[in-house]
């Protein structure tokens, strides 16, 4: 009983071990914010990049890949069917990208993929990146549509971005630059149409099917046959950035200005699949944007339907006319393993031949990278704790000297050298439970009105702490697991109390009469 009632003494008296529990709390606490930020960024980015790529993909070699999909795909349900939840066969191309923005051309080196609108969204999240709601309930079209698109940014709620840009997009938009168009020649070019694109420059657009050159002056009044305010090109979704960029308005405020709409023509040019490969073009009528948050995907994906594609690069086998495609995107079912599947497709599919991967596989060195990042930082923050640590090793010390004649008196009345020891084993059990304790709870508040905070500090100084140009979140993402928050808590316990053993040690060994000659 006297060591809990001296360790109490201890701990109300010596206001110099305040600044080990301060350094206790400090250092749980910032570990605690920084694990859950970092896995709350780690997670957000492994869901999106997740939600691009399928579970398991299968691809062939070359831009020309493999003929006769189906049979894969029979193939692959053979060997795995009872893995599998969806499957759909894709072809992916480099390819440039041309705009006509203000009557200015601008090319963008983009990857253009051909996805079955029917079965894409089984596969991924494709989908759901989309910004008409009627694309994103699974009745993704390829056709234009006429009104509803996002007039903000839906994956941030109400705390999105607004685009008042795309209230017009669809066919309202297209008719506008139908009319535009169809003005008179004597129409001066100052004279500007919506959002500033003049007639002439909106006159200008080209018609990429009269030559290689995505945009020879060929407007489409040399198709008498098309009407471009009823009719519409191939469809085609851009990835948002190719379509737009971010604007500062000042004190934090963004808005995302549009080069194109939904309505406005584009032009691709990519190769063929003879040999040697020609270049081709085509076409298209932007029907949608895809904003998946990864920057790396929205400024360089273009989708476009594959059986178009498939026509446009002549993908078709020689002998049995059978259609070609790149890769077989693999949904698995929930609990599947990946790597079994893989594993399993491998043993089947010449490796000479063919790749099948996973999207770890495809993303390991990122996913690794972050990984590292993540270890290293809990080791530097986890010193914190340490240098707490010796800070009650050396507190421990003092007292020991200070109190060696108390230390004689308890044992000249029959104290152990172990009651000794739990006097101070308990003292840095004290401080480690309140400095591990006061840091979890400063730790967890913090993580929950972080972004609140955010907007405080944001004010304060006059810069975003957390700008969404740079990050294309709203908000900061943060996750708390329990065993983490328990290890960190667990972590600071053990050093506060290993700290004390060297001094409860030395303590109980101090003979009593030796001791007692410092009364």
């Amino acid at each position: 009983m006297y060591q809990l009632l001296l360790c109490w003494r201890y701990l109300r008296t010596r206001y110099i071990a305040l600044a080990s529990i301060i350094s206790v709390t400090l250092g749980v606490a910032t570990m605690i914010v920084v694990n859950s930020v970092m896995s709350g960024f780690t997670t957000e980015m492994q869901n999106r990049i997740h939600g691009i790529l399928s579970d398991v993909v299968v691809s062939g070699p070359g831009l020309n890949g493999f003929p006769d999909p189906e049979a894969h795909m029979a193939k692959i349900r053979e060997v795995a069917g009872d893995q599998i939840e969806a499957m759909t066969p894709t072809v992916a191309v480099p390819a440039m990208l041309s705009l006509n923005v203000g009557g200015e051309h601008r090319h963008f080196p983009v990857q253009l993929i051909g996805v079955d609108p029917a079965t894409q969204s089984q596969v991924s999240d494709f989908a759901k990146y989309l910004q008409h709601p009627e694309n994103r309930t699974g009745r993704m079209s390829f056709d234009l549509r006429d009104e509803g698109y996002d007039v903000r940014d839906h994956q941030a709620g109400a705390d999105g971005l607004e685009r008042p840009g795309m209230a017009v997009a669809g066919w309202e938009w297209r008719r506008r630059l139908a009319e535009f168009r169809a003005m008179p020649p004597r129409q001066e070019p100052s004279e500007t149409g919506p959002f500033g694109r003049s007639a002439a420059a909106l006159d200008s657009e080209p018609d990429p099917s009269a030559t290689v050159d995505p945009f020879a002056a060929a407007p489409d009044r040399a198709e008498p046959e098309f009407d471009m305010a009823t009719r519409q090109h191939t469809g085609v979704v851009l990835g948002i950035a190719l379509a737009s960029h971010r604007r500062s308005l000042g004190d934090g405020r963004y808005e995302d200005q549009f080069l194109v709409l939904p309505g406005d023509d584009v032009a691709l040019t990519f190769p063929t699949s003879g040999t040697p490969p020609k270049m081709t073009n085509d076409k298209f009528t932007i029907v949608d944007f895809y904003e998946s948050k990864m920057s790396e995907y929205d400024s360089s994906f273009v989708f476009v339907p594959i059986d178009k594609l498939q026509e446009l690069r002549g993908m078709y086998d020689s002998v049995t006319g059978a259609a070609m495609v790149s890769s077989i995107q693999i949904k698995l079912k929930p609990g599947a393993d990946g790597d079994v599947v893989r594993d399993r497709l491998r043993a089947v599919f010449p490796p000479h031949y063919y790749s099948v991967s996973t999207w770890r596989d495809q993303q390991g060195p990122l996913l690794a990278a972050v990984h590292m990042e993540s270890a290293i930082l809990n080791v530097l923050l986890f010193l914190i704790i340490a240098v707490a640590g010796f800070g009650i090793l050396a507190i421990f010390l003092m007292i020991v000297v200070e109190k060696t004649r108390d230390i004689g008196i308890l044992k000249s009345l029959g104290a152990s050298g172990w009651g000794i020891q739990r006097i101070f084993l308990g003292y840095g059990l004290s401080l480690g439970a309140v400095g591990s304790g006061v840091g979890m709870i400063l730790g967890l508040l913090f993580v929950r009105y972080i972004n609140q905070i955010a907007d405080v500090l944001g004010w304060l100084t006059g810069q975003p702490v957390f700008d969404p140009e740079i990050y294309y979140f709203y908000k900061i993402p943060t996750i708390v697991e329990f065993w983490t928050v328990a290890w960190i808590v667990f972590g600071a316990l053990a050093i506060a109390v290993l700290a004390s053993i060297l001094p409860a040690i030395r303590a109980s060994r101090l003979h009593p009469v030796e001791a007692l000659r410092y009364v």
